[in-house]
């Protein structure tokens, strides 16, 4: 169970997660396709590029449409091919819109 404090700052019922997706994962439309699978959950967050190849998203939302998520990370655009999806909570703050980030 997450502390109160964290609870409040996410919203009732709002549940927070960091994904990191490994894999053939940048340079095929990731980010773009990711944003607008989380936008049409109704997530807000953001998804960027890490240095080393991977991608990381973090999205804030309901349960039901966080596992949705972390379920098509997996699959992604057609030209991905994912190796890896680690899912971990996340407890800092998260925008209110869902944002690609460099």
């Amino acid at each position: 169970m997450r502390p109160a404090a964290t609870q409040a700052a996410h919203g009732a019922g709002q549940r927070a997660i960091r994904c990191v997706v490994a894999g053939r994962v940048q340079g095929v439309y990731y980010r773009a396709a990711t944003a607008e699978r989380a936008a049409a959950l109704g997530l807000s967050g953001w998804v960027r590029n890490l240095p080393d190849g991977r991608v990381e998203a973090v999205a804030r939302g309901s349960l039901d449409a966080l596992t949705e998520l972390a379920a098509w990370l997996w699959q992604g655009p057609p030209a991905a091919r994912v190796a890896s999806v680690q899912v971990e909570e996340w407890t800092e703050a998260v925008p209110d819109r869902f944002d690609v980030r460099g």
